[in-house]
């Protein structure tokens, strides 16, 4: 009979075998919590990269990262100045806070973080560009009345006889950073190929003729520049297309007091105006396919019949007996910003809308003596004045919109400008005889409205450097 066979293993063999078990299951342990750990974590810090004259520059942030805007260099010190937004998701504009996933909104506020040029340290604080002073500035205005044919006859105060010229040398300064002088040709290039469009009132007319003439000095042979149509400037056309065929880009105006239709409707046994606060005016399919969008609307909301709300505000078929002026407005702009939301292109165009430009009559309204001859100065006021409720529902509803829109806040600034008016040199003096009615809600050219072009360059030009650095 055979011995039957042992199968026992040597200690040495025994502690190798559980090794290598022990190992795989290890192994087998680490690889699993691995693959499973989501990788959101991951994505809790951004890294921004700035570029600067002295060579490349990081900055680092938890949860969230500054944006990637370099604006300018703000002192001699060449420090660096760069937009500052809570920004949680990349595939927003960074220049834009983000509300939820479908709601983007701009702030009435610019902020800035200025930091110095080796980025380790804070050398100044959050910046409002809206907040600041009015200093005297030699090197003003940016051109002159003689160098431009743009400007409207109401808006042509020193052809129209005004002697003073204290009013044109004023530069705004923001309170604790610096904003860019005004470079056309740089201006140009941003356009380059691309529609510069301002849709609105008059008060909108205005700085679009400022955003011509701050232009035109900058091309060599200024009868290159040339409206579409042949048509000249006056007041009673309401739509222009200039062209600079050596950048390949337009400067248009399209004329609408209200954003809104103005339309008739049958109020008993006549026909009489009303305002369709629920359909965009008809000038919309104008403005389509534009680059860039500067909307304003304010100053006629303030006349006699769009105040009282009777017999005038029309939805659908109904025109409303009687609807207060604030809550017309609100639905007026919401019909606007659904229009931007469903026909403006995101990925294409950059919405802009300017607050509302402030008025200046002592004694009485336009038509009823009110007047601001005698002012030559800017007002040394530093209260800070309560925000306009035509300005905080715009804020309101572009909160709610889709569409990124940057509030040009231009209120403040405008507000201390009591002598930037055209008051009595709204048109020439006739045989000794000059019209008792004063000007002072539009700005004489070249004035204030420069400024508001400015701040659009300013913030043009962040957005640019922002998609050069990303």
């Amino acid at each position: 009979m055979e011995r039957q066979r042992s199968f026992s293993i040597k200690p040495s063999k025994l502690l190798f075998l559980s090794f290598t078990i022990s190992s795989s299951l290890l192994f087998f342990f680490i690889f699993s919590f691995w693959f499973l750990t989501p990788l959101s974590s991951s994505s809790s810090s951004y890294t921004n990269t700035i570029h600067s004259i002295n060579g490349l520059q990081t900055l680092k942030a938890q949860p969230f990262a500054f944006s990637k805007d370099i604006l300018f260099d703000a002192t001699a010190q060449n420090p660096i100045l760069v937009t500052a937004h809570l920004n949680p998701t990349p595939e927003i504009p960074l220049n834009y806070s983000l509300k939820n996933e479908s709601s983007v909104h701009s702030s009435r506020k610019e902020a800035a973080l200025i930091v110095d040029k080796n980025g380790e340290k804070e050398v100044g604080s959050t910046c409002d560009v809206s907040d600041g002073k009015w200093v005297y500035d030699s090197k003003y205005p940016l051109y002159t009345n003689d160098s431009c044919p743009f400007i409207d006859g109401g808006f042509s105060c020193e052809a129209n006889g005004r002697l003073d010229r204290e009013y044109l040398k004023w530069r705004w300064q923001p309170n604790g950073c610096n904003i860019p002088r005004f470079n056309p040709v740089k201006m140009l290039e941003l356009i380059r190929g691309k529609r510069l469009v301002f849709v609105g009132d008059s008060i909108n007319r205005n700085q679009w003729e400022s955003m011509l003439c701050m232009l035109r000095g900058a091309i060599r042979n200024p009868n290159r520049v040339f409206e579409a149509r042949g048509r000249r400037i006056t007041k009673g056309r309401g739509n222009y297309n200039f062209k600079f065929p050596d950048y390949s880009c337009s400067v248009e105006y399209y004329v609408t007091h209200f954003l809104v239709h103005e339309s008739k409707a049958r109020i008993g046994h006549k026909r009489s105006k009303t305002l369709r606060i629920d359909t965009i005016d008809r000038s919309s399919s104008r403005w389509r396919g534009a680059d860039i969008l500067v909307f304003n609307t304010a100053h006629w909301w303030s006349h006699y019949k769009t105040k009282a709300g009777v017999n005038y505000y029309q939805e659908g078929d109904m025109v409303h007996p009687r609807l207060d002026a604030s809550t017309a407005f609100r639905k007026a702009m919401m019909t606007w910003a659904s229009w931007v939301d469903r026909h403006v292109n995101r990925a294409k165009t950059r919405v802009f809308f300017r607050s509302s430009s402030p008025s200046h009559f002592k004694g009485g309204e336009w038509n009823s003596g009110g007047h601001c001859q005698e002012s030559t100065h800017p007002l040394n006021d530093t209260t800070n004045r309560a925000s306009p409720e035509k300005n905080k529902i715009v804020e309101d509803v572009v909160k709610q919109m889709r569409t990124p829109v940057t509030i040009l806040n231009i209120t403040n600034l405008s507000g201390l400008r009591i002598d930037g008016h055209p008051s009595i040199y709204g048109r020439k003096a006739g045989k000794g005889f000059r019209s008792i009615i004063q000007d002072c809600s539009h700005w004489c050219l070249p004035g204030v409205p420069d400024t508001w072009n400015e701040l659009l360059y300013f913030h043009l030009l962040s957005q640019q450097k922002q998609t050069l650095t990303s």
